[in-house]
């Protein structure tokens, strides 16, 4: 089937195409990109300006067409933290019912670090080991921590880039005593949930997803996207070390000239930028993978397992291990259907 997921993000609305079935990898088949911005125009009490809605209703109405044209069965439209935060979050699904004739729905932080988690456990597969995962969104951070298919812990702090960079990085380029703020906040906020995470061990891997990871690897030497998702990226600290202060010291539109940094993100890539180096420092971790797969693809991997017919392809017997029954002793073998 083909199926679409189109995301309404702080920085843009993104519908990702892909042909899937049961049992196998989503296949990319189109994705398309319509910038919306919305964390620059979240006003002091918390709502979305009038031109944000507007860029929101325009950027979804164009995204759901090309859904139309390129014959999308089954489509998941949801808003992540810049519209579900938003003061006037009811107001803004109105207006979008009204115009597309569609309702977005909206997940909870914990919801999106699960589902993400549940799309990096499928990449690295059972392997892995227990994985550690960080999300850095336009309004929020998100973590989970797991060694099986479902994550153990999940958690949501409003410590996204874009959310970070309004409320602390407001000049261009911040000051000094901004960027300290800004990393002072990120610490405190960080601070118990570090001791909560390193109560459970270290884990095996590290693993950063998200445009802002994918953006500051590129920034410290990973190979570019078009290399393919195959090739290993990773993200060491020392090269947030190395980056912070230069970033911290060159205009948004200076950022943008550097390798792997979008226009629409440059402004924020600090604010990024310093929350992962506050993680990795507050839990001494060295390097994060870059996995390829993330919040989408988790939201496309869960319907298709809850598609997932659970046939007996062969009519194996059990029978009950623990509990002996008074005949124990005449308990016979499973018989071999396959030799019948």
């Amino acid at each position: 089937m083909r199926l679409g997921v189109l995301d309404i993000g702080s920085n843009s609305a993104q519908l990702q195409i892909v042909d899937a079935s049961p049992g196998a990898p989503p296949l990319p088949a189109l994705a398309v990109k319509e910038p919306t911005r919305l964390a620059e125009l979240i006003e002091d009490d918390g709502s979305l300006s009038e031109e944000g809605v507007h860029r929101a209703v325009e950027a979804i109405d164009g995204t759901l067409a090309a859904a139309r044209r390129h014959s999308v069965e089954q489509l998941f439209l949801f808003a992540t933290s810049a519209i579900r935060d938003a003061a006037n979050r009811d107001e803004i699904l109105d207006r979008i019912q009204q115009r597309t004739g569609v309702r977005p729905q909206y997940l909870t932080g914990e919801d999106e670090a699960r589902l993400t988690y549940v799309a990096a456990h499928r990449w690295y597969g059972w392997s892995a080991g227990r994985i550690l995962l960080f999300d850095i969104g336009g309004g929020s951070l998100e973590i989970a921590l797991g060694r099986d298919a479902e994550p153990d812990l999940t958690l949501s702090l409003p410590l996204g880039a874009g959310r970070l960079t309004r409320q602390f990085l407001r000049d261009d380029p911040p000051s000094r005593r901004q960027v300290k703020d800004v990393q002072r906040h990120v610490r405190d906020m960080l601070r118990e949930v570090a001791d909560r995470l390193r109560w459970e061990g270290a884990p095996a891997r590290a693993v950063g997803t998200s445009k802002t990871f994918k953006q500051l690897a590129r920034l410290a030497g990973a190979p570019a996207q078009r290399k393919g998702p195959f090739v290993r990226r990773t993200l060491r600290r020392e090269a947030l070390d190395k980056w912070i202060p230069e970033l911290a010291d060159m205009r948004a539109a200076e950022r943008a000239r550097l390798r792997g940094v979008s226009a629409s993100r440059a402004k924020q890539i600090l604010a990024g930028a310093i929350v992962a180096k506050a993680m990795m420092s507050a839990l001494d971790i060295k390097e994060v993978d870059i996995c390829p797969w993330a919040l989408r693809e988790g939201i496309m991997l869960h319907h298709l397992a809850s598609l997932q017919v659970h046939e007996e392809m062969l009519p194996l017997q059990t029978i009950n291990a623990v509990t002996p029954s008074p005949d124990a002793a005449l308990l016979r073998p499973v018989p071999d259907r396959l030799n019948a």
